[in-house]
């Protein structure tokens, strides 16, 4: 769990977590100013704390490689704000088992999860629209790139140096694009969702800049899938 001011639904989205499925709970913390470290550590869970702020991508680079280390061979990336139900945890662990697939998504599109959550109108759009561009660029068919609930497989995550990717908020699609250029085979489940006033979430200007780099990284990955089937 990638967490940064997360102290007010910290503790709810831990208890909802199935403790007979999962073997460790990590949370790495990204020089939160608040009491999210505390109640970690009172929580029992293994927590880490950033020496100092290395951004989202660079705050889940230390999730994964922390989650490596302990010998994991599923990686379930959730983040801490009670957006994404920790109940699908299984589901998607499920899904990368003895299975073709080595990544997979919580889509809060899928089954309209995300409107009836209280997602925002123009975001939901947003993200249908860029989503959409980027299954034409990748040759792929998913109903959302842009959810923070992720299942990652060791093979995937040893084969791909993600620590060379984006420190931004662009690093969970650079890592699923790679993971695509590399053949591995993604899949997704439907993910309930619930927008409360804590759970967070960037502003509208950090979403356009986010937006807008999907777009470009989604078309530069088309240009190389072209060039590699014209030979």
């Amino acid at each position: 769990m990638p967490s940064y001011y997360a102290e007010k639904t910290l503790k709810k989205t831990v208890d909802d977590i199935p403790r007979d499925v999962v073997d460790n709970i990590i949370l790495n913390d990204d020089c939160s100013k608040d009491r999210t470290v505390e109640i970690g550590k009172e929580l029992g869970i293994e927590v880490y704390q950033n020496e100092k702020n290395l951004n989202y991508g660079g705050n889940v680079k230390q999730c994964l490689q922390r989650a490596l280390d302990t010998g994991a061979d599923i990686i379930v990336l959730l983040h801490p704000d009670y957006q994404y139900t920790p109940k699908l945890i299984l589901p998607m662990a499920s899904m990368l088992a003895q299975s073709p697939y080595d990544l997979c998504l919580g889509s809060r599109i899928s089954g309209r999860g995300a409107l009836s959550g209280g997602m925002p109108v123009w975001k939901y759009l947003a993200n249908f629209t860029i989503t959409t561009f980027m299954d034409f660029c990748l040759g792929r068919r998913h109903t959302e790139y842009h959810t923070g609930y992720r299942a990652y497989s060791r093979h995937l995550l040893e084969t791909i140096d993600f620590h060379a990717l984006s420190n931004d908020f662009i690093f969970d699609n650079e890592l699923l694009i790679a993971a695509v250029e590399a053949d591995m085979q993604t899949c997704e489940i439907t993910c309930p969702t619930v927008y409360e006033e804590d759970s967070s979430s960037i502003n509208f200007s950090r979403s356009l800049q986010y937006g807008i780099l999907c777009c470009v990284i989604s078309a530069k990955a088309f240009g190389r899938r072209w060039m590699k089937k014209l030979g």
